[in-house]
């Protein structure tokens, strides 16, 4: 299996390669040269499989000889060993044709330990084996660099940096990032928003030098295994629903960065029977507005009561992108350029029928995400975080027809006590993982959003 740019002028590469690099030379983001396509015997004879031995299944479809299965299914292993529930991503019921998929019974209590934990020990492994030493860099809006801290605070050979927005997070998300102590781990928070700190990753991987003197690899979901390990949990959704006839389950997604939304996709292509992707998002709409109007036109950042969604460029969108125009990396190049120098770009009719098939959308103001907080909690006894409450609520849009609806859930409440707390009106408990960090000292460096200074950071600790 090899990959390609998105943009074309990258070289191809494989699985150990793209693993490795994050972002394409070229400024493009890694696509498979093809999507596996799964036929109905095979997906009815993982039903029955753990979530390990599915994962293996699924990950060695694309990994190529970078891992044996054996070492693969070390990787998995003791990456979900951590996780706080057998199943991994459980389903529960909410209402009728409704469910909710818990994605946080991971160490911090976020979906992205899903992938984050599998990656690092993927690094460390292949690492090993070649003997080097890697530097990686990351951008988040919350979950993912608590999940990456999580993940490599351990891992001997790989310096971590963190690139979070000052003061649009929560407060339990920035301990959980600048609270590990760990001599590989360096945390800036980011005078700016998350699509600053992306910018600025972004901006470093564009620097062919600095790329090639520090060994410098992303683990945001521009790095392709990412969204290759966020596949699975759809496919464990899929087999946890009994007697669901084929073409009637959609996925309802919360997203900003578009990456998991990206993987349901990826799972409907290999096979599995989904009807529609529903995209969720907060007051920053600018996916709801591409897939409603074809028009993809970055706004200002609005700072909401769900801050993990508080992004206008939706990076995987280009991963999309790509496969609406049939693999044509120049008009995608086009596009990316009319981003960068005019701040969006039209889709005409026919992508956009394109998409209309694959996806639906909605969005969700600050005032709504309080009331089914306060609603669920009301009349299921279950607590959303914000982002969950999003999903949610936009389902319930589409709910009807016979059809069945997940809700992905991607963090447990307590990650946002206060919001939470005041849309109930009352305190909720803390897990003891979380009340122990909130005892700790933090590490962090306030920056301006400059790509220079954490270049200068990264080149000072090689």
């Amino acid at each position: 299996m090899l990959y390609h740019s998105t943009r074309g002028l990258d070289q191809p590469k494989n699985f150990s390669e793209v693993l490795h690099s994050g972002l394409a030379g070229d400024g493009g983001l890694f696509v498979p040269e093809f999507i596996p396509k799964l036929n109905k015997e095979t997906i009815n004879q993982w039903k029955n499989l753990s979530y390990e031995k599915l994962a293996v299944e699924i990950i060695s479809l694309f990994s190529g000889d970078c891992f044996t299965k054996s070492e693969l299914t070390e990787i998995v292993y003791e990456s979900y060993s951590g996780f706080h529930h057998k199943v991994k991503s459980p389903l529960i019921k909410l209402e009728n044709n409704h469910y909710f998929l818990e994605l946080f019974h991971g160490p911090t209590l976020a979906f992205k330990d899903f992938a984050m934990q599998v990656i690092a020990k993927m690094f460390a492994k292949s690492l090993r084996k070649k003997n080097l030493n890697i530097n990686i860099i990351t951008a988040t809006s919350g979950d993912t660099g608590s999940a990456a801290v999580e993940a490599f605070k351990s891992v001997s050979n790989v310096n971590l940096y963190v690139l979070y927005p000052h003061e649009r997070i929560s407060q339990i998300q920035r301990k959980q990032m600048t609270t590990s102590n760990a001599k590989n781990v360096k945390v800036f928070a980011v005078q700016g928003t998350f699509d600053d700190c992306q910018s600025i990753v972004k901006g470093l991987f564009a620097n062919k030098a600095l790329v090639s003197d520090v060994n410098l690899s992303g683990v945001n979901s521009i790095n392709w295994v990412r969204i290759l390990v966020q596949i699975i949990y759809y496919f464990s959704a899929f087999y946890q629903l009994k007697d669901l006839s084929e073409e009637k389950l959609s996925f309802c997604v919360p997203t900003g960065n578009f990456g998991d939304a990206y993987a349901g996709y990826i799972a409907k292509k290999m096979g599995l029977p989904i009807k529609k992707i529903i995209v969720a998002t907060n007051k920053n709409d600018i996916l709801d507005r591409v897939f409603k109007t074809g028009v993809y036109k970055c706004n200002k950042v609005s700072k909401t009561v769900s801050p993990s969604m508080d992004i206008q460029v939706a990076s995987n969108f280009e991963r999309l992108l790509f496969d609406l125009f049939n693999g044509d990396a120049s008009e995608v190049k086009k596009l990316m350029n009319n981003l960068s120098d005019k701040g969006g770009f039209s889709l005409d009719k026919k992508i956009l029928s394109l998409m209309e098939k694959e996806f639906v959308s909605g969005a969700v103001t600050d005032e709504d995400t309080l009331a089914t907080i306060n609603k669920f909690y009301s009349k299921r006894d279950i607590i959303l975080c914000p982002h969950s409450a999003i999903g949610v609520r936009v389902a319930q849009k589409f709910l009807g027809a016979g059809d069945t609806i997940v809700s992905l859930g991607t963090a447990h409440p307590a990650k946002f006590k206060e919001t939470v707390e005041s849309a109930l009106n009352m305190s909720i408990s803390m897990p003891s993982v979380l009340k122990d960090i909130m005892k700790k000292q933090e590490s962090v460096e306030v920056i301006l959003p400059s790509k220079d200074l954490v270049a200068e950071e990264i080149r000072k600790n090689i």
